[in-house]
């Protein structure tokens, strides 16, 4: 993504789970903001056209979250396998 910092060298498995669950964060955040876009303000080209595209926006917020949460089982799993919750 633009403006993300260059890997200075080598990461752990967990260094890197972790930069990447933030980097899903950040598009997560930035997809979510797409439904405040002016295009939204305008007439539709036909029924229920914003309707569709706020819901793609929104599978595509659920995917970023899962990948998310996956990326935090793989460090849960890598750790003693016992989810934060339950601690």
């Amino acid at each position: 993504m633009a403006g993300e910092a260059e890997v200075s060298g080598p990461m752990t498995l967990k260094e890197a789970c972790g930069d990447m669950r933030g980097l899903c964060k950040r598009l997560e955040q930035r997809t979510r903001m797409l439904k405040q876009d002016p295009v939204f303000d305008g007439d539709q080209a036909y029924p229920s056209q914003h309707g569709e595209m706020k819901a793609h926006i929104m599978l595509a917020v659920r995917h970023f979250e899962d990948a998310r949460m996956r990326l935090g089982k793989v460090l849960q799993y890598a750790d003693d396998g016992v989810s934060i919750y339950d601690k």
